[in-house]
This record gives C-alpha cells, sequence and structure tokens, in this order.
C-alpha cells in the first residue's frame, strides 16, 4: 500500500500542473474578453483610432483620459506589492514571456514534436546536426508563427476592436499601419521565444532588477534549504560539492541533498536553485517539483520549498505574510482603486467647452432707432458671446438646451439669447457654434469699471418625452462681462 502511495506521490508535480491550469485560463480570458460588449462598449479597449477609452464597459473620450494613469499606477502598484509578498510570481505565473516559452518548449519541442524528450530537462538543446530535428524544428517554428500572429491580434484586439479588426483586413491597403504593427509584434514574438529565449528574462526585462530592491527576507521565493540538504556553494557560489559522496563528507551523513541536479536541468532559466537568491530566478516553482519528486524516494519533504529566508535559510521562525509593508501596498492600492472608481464615477455623458469671446459684451439699443426717452417700448440689451464646442458621445440623436444662472445675486435676469430653441446633435458629430447670453436689466451699478459676474451654463439634452435627460447634463463655470454706467446708452 505504502508502494502505491509513494508512485502516485512522485508522479504528481502540483505547481506545474497549476501553473498549466492558470496559462490556459489567463489565454482563454485575453481572447475572449475583447469580444465582450455591453451596449456595444467593451471591458478594456484604449482606441486610437477613434479616440475612445472603454473601462470596465463604459465608453470615455480622450478627454477623459485623465483615467490612464490611475490604471497605470494599479497595475504598478500591484506588481511590486505581488513582487514584495512573492517574489518574480509574476515572471513564473502572469508574463506572457513565461506562457509562451511554455507554450512552444514544453508542448510543440517537447509534446508535440518530440524534438527535445523531455521537459524535465531544460538545458539540453536538441541535436540539430540530425536532418530529422532540423525538420521537426522548422515545422516547430512555422506552428509558432501561426499562433504568434493570432496572439498579435488579439494583442491588437484591444486596441481595435474585433468587429473593426476584420472589416479593416477586408481593405489591407486602407490599414497598413494596423496590419504593420501586427505583423511587427509577430516578428518579435518568434524572435523572442524561438532564439532569445530566457535570454529575455535575464539579459532584457528590468523587472529582475528592480525586484532584487523590493524584496525582504520575507518574501516568498523558491528556496534552497541548505539546513537539510547540505552546503553546495560557498558565500563566493563556489562549488564545493558535485556528488552525494561529497555533500556528505562536508555537511556530514544527515545531508539530504543527493547532488542529482534535477532541480538544475529543470530550470528554465538555467541557474542552480543551490547558490541562494538569483536575480534570474522566476518562481515558476520547477525545481520545487523536480526536488520533490526525487525526496518521495527517500520519504522526505523537497529540499526545495516555496518559502521565504526568514523561515528557511535563517529558522527564525515562520514566514510573516501580512507584514506592514504588505499592508501598505493594500491599502495604497484600496485608495488608487476607490480613485479610478470615483473619477469614473464623474464620467460626463456629452462633451462641453464653452470659451469666451475675444469682445467682453455687445450693447443693443432695441427696437433699432428707438428713443430711450420717450419711447416705453425701448430697451438696452447687452450681450456676451461665447464659442462652444459640443459633442454628442451617445449612440443616439440628441436634442441639446442650454440654461444660464448667475453665481451672485444681481439685480435682474439673465437669459439665452441663442441659442433659444433645442438643436438636434447627431451622434458622435462635433457641433461648434455661438452661444450669447443676454440681459435687458441693469444688473450692477458701477460708475468705474466693467463688472465682472460668474455664471453657471447648464447644457442637457431632452428626452423622448421632451423632458430634461438627468444622465446627459452637465455644467460649465463661466463670466459675463457688464459694462460700466457711462458706456449704457440714457
Amino acid at each position: 500500500m505504502s508502494e502505491v502511495k509513494h508512485v502516485e506521490f512522485k508522479k504528481q508535480s502540483p505547481w506545474r500542473i497549476k501553473r498549466y491550469y492558470l496559462y490556459a485560463f489567463a489565454t482563454v480570458v485575453s481572447i475572449v474578453v475583447p469580444w465582450i460588449t455591453i451596449n456595444g462598449n467593451h471591458f478594456f479597449l484604449l482606441s486610437f483610432d477613434k479616440m475612445k477609452l472603454h473601462l470596465l464597459f463604459v465608453q470615455f473620450d480622450m478627454q477623459e483620459l485623465y483615467l490612464m494613469p490611475f490604471l497605470l499606477m494599479i497595475l504598478f502598484i500591484g506588481i511590486f506589492g505581488i513582487t514584495v509578498f512573492g517574489g518574480r510570481v509574476f515572471c513564473g505565473w502572469l508574463c506572457p514571456q513565461t506562457i509562451f516559452r511554455v507554450v512552444y518548449r514544453d508542448f510543440i519541442e517537447t509534446k508535440l514534436l518530440r524534438l527535445r524528450r523531455s521537459i524535465k530537462n531544460k538545458q539540453k538543446e536538441p541535436d540539430m546536426s540530425k536532418p530529422e530535428n532540423r525538420v521537426k524544428k522548422a515545422v516547430a517554428i512555422a506552428i509558432w508563427s501561426f499562433l504568434s500572429i493570432l496572439a498579435a491580434s488579439d494583442f491588437m484586439w484591444y486596441f481595435v476592436p474585433p468587429e473593426d479588426f476584420f472589416k479593416y483586413l477586408a481593405n489591407p491597403a486602407d490599414h497598413m499601419i494596423m496590419i504593420g504593427f501586427v505583423i511587427g509584434v509577430a516578428v518579435f514574438l518568434i524572435a523572442d521565444i524561438v532564439f532569445i529565449k530566457e535570454n529575455f528574462c535575464v539579459y532584457v526585462c528590468p523587472y529582475s532588477r528592480v525586484q532584487s530592491v523590493l524584496y525582504d527576507e520575507h518574501t516568498i521565493m523558491a528556496i534552497y534549504d541548505e539546513y537539510r540538504g547540505g552546503k553546495i556553494y560557498d558565500e563566493h557560489h563556489h562549488k564545493l560539492a558535485k556528488s552525494q559522496k561529497e555533500v556528505k563528507e562536508i555537511n556530514g551523513e544527515n545531508a539530504l541533498c543527493t547532488a542529482c541536479e534535477s532541480c538544475v536541468t529543470v530550470c528554465p532559466t538555467h541557474i542552480d536553485i543551490r547558490k541562494g537568491l538569483q536575480l534570474e530566478c522566476i518562481n515558476c516553482l520547477e525545481c520545487v517539483d523536480a526536488c520533490t519528486n526525487v525526496m518521495a524516494k527517500f520519504k522526505e519533504p523537497s529540499l526545495v520549498r516555496w518559502s521565504s529566508e526568514y523561515e528557511t535559510a535563517f529558522r527564525k521562525g515562520k514566514t510573516q505574510y501580512f507584514r506592514p509593508k504588505i499592508i501598505g501596498y493594500i491599502v495604497v492600492l484600496t485608495l488608487v482603486i476607490a480613485g479610478l472608481i470615483f473619477m469614473a464615477s464623474k464620467k460626463e455623458h456629452m462633451l462641453l467647452n464653452i470659451n469666451k469671446d475675444n469682445r467682453n459684451y455687445y450693447i443693443h439699443v432695441l427696437p433699432r432707432g428707438c428713443d430711450l426717452k420717450t419711447d416705453k417700448n425701448c430697451k438696452v440689451r447687452v450681450d456676451n458671446a461665447y464659442i462652444f464646442l459640443l459633442q454628442n458621445i451617445q449612440k443616439t440623436k440628441m436634442k441639446y438646451y442650454f440654461e444660464v444662472k448667475p453665481d451672485i445675486k444681481v439685480n435682474g435676469k439673465l437669459f439665452v439669447k441663442s441659442p433659444s430653441k433645442p438643436f438636434w446633435v447627431k451622434p458622435r458629430v462635433k457641433n461648434k457654434d455661438i452661444l450669447v447670453i443676454s440681459t435687458y436689466d441693469k444688473l450692477v451699478s458701477n460708475p468705474d469699471n466693467d463688472t465682472i459676474i460668474p455664471i453657471t451654463i447648464h447644457a442637457y439634452a431632452l428626452d423622448k418625452n421632451g423632458k430634461p435627460d438627468k444622465k446627459i447634463s452637465v455644467t460649465r463655470k463661466a463670466t459675463f462681462v457688464f459694462p460700466r454706467e457711462d458706456l449704457l446708452p440714457k
């Protein structure tokens, strides 16, 4: 019975299988999400073509890109927080580079084409002197080239939605920038995954340099238990023991490391985890699985664990997962997310810019030619002109209207002279026109200077019943200039 359990335990590779499940889930999500729309809006879409941002199925105009800094802060704070907590776990579990390398090396080259003998040995490259291996390599590159185009297209769908992407493909001559971008990304993926390989993680990616600043003694990582396994390298990373016999001679008979180097050959970045913390480690935990299978033969736990230096190397006690630094990251990330939600909730459902005309005011005596002293119907009207730019960001034709009110107490009323009636604006169309705000009253009495009166301009859309739509409503602050007394006709 114990022998059966031993065999079952030996066959298990829990971390690798869990990673594969996460890779499959991330792949499905990344492909499916661009196709999901609610009321024509995407979960995330940054369209430079239509100058729109879709976030959580809400559409924002480019003027509302103040949300982008929040998204970038969430991205970087999240990754930094994950690094403090679990090292380069992002690299091993979520990074597209790692996922693509697993697909190409472990699935295409190893499982599908048998170009590599085993996924347990990632350091031995195939013998390309054999003709059959060269054919298999060409087939592997061809398969990956197709997948690279698919991956590049999927990436493009977050900037050009699928419904537009395939329409544009029907007229390639008119959309060469998009097609060139897809081809460029695909070529990069082929060069990166087939030829550069994990050298990208080791030498190119800046994340490995950043992580060393973020680590502390409680950071979880793949770590070799030197107390149980024995010392293999000295402090200068010079190898002390190359065989199990040498391990025991140096560390004593209780040292458990067999010097089989299964943890070394399985490492995708070609490091020896027994040296200690190394920038090249991506926390894929392949070495943990390899050592687990070897130590299972001796009914011992793995010598390589996903643990912290505090617990494994320093033997100070249990790892503190929710320490002040982690709590700080959680608090900051929560505040940024709350800020994003708050700012997104302030989204305006119409775009409106209002700028004062160069001339302060216009004075009219109406009807023209009348005598203010003798004609009771003769009035003085003061006009202020504004240039407004209004865009209907709804999907249907909307009718808009303006209202105005002063922000301070004045001796009279202001009204919108033009446009005096609701006007229609087609969807996605910008309407530029003149807004004229007027008064027949002597708002203030100032014999020395013109008076600047702060006002609020309210623009709103009318619903199907001809009533103001509370959702499509914005206000803008402006000023109304009233002339000094000696400029007004007597």
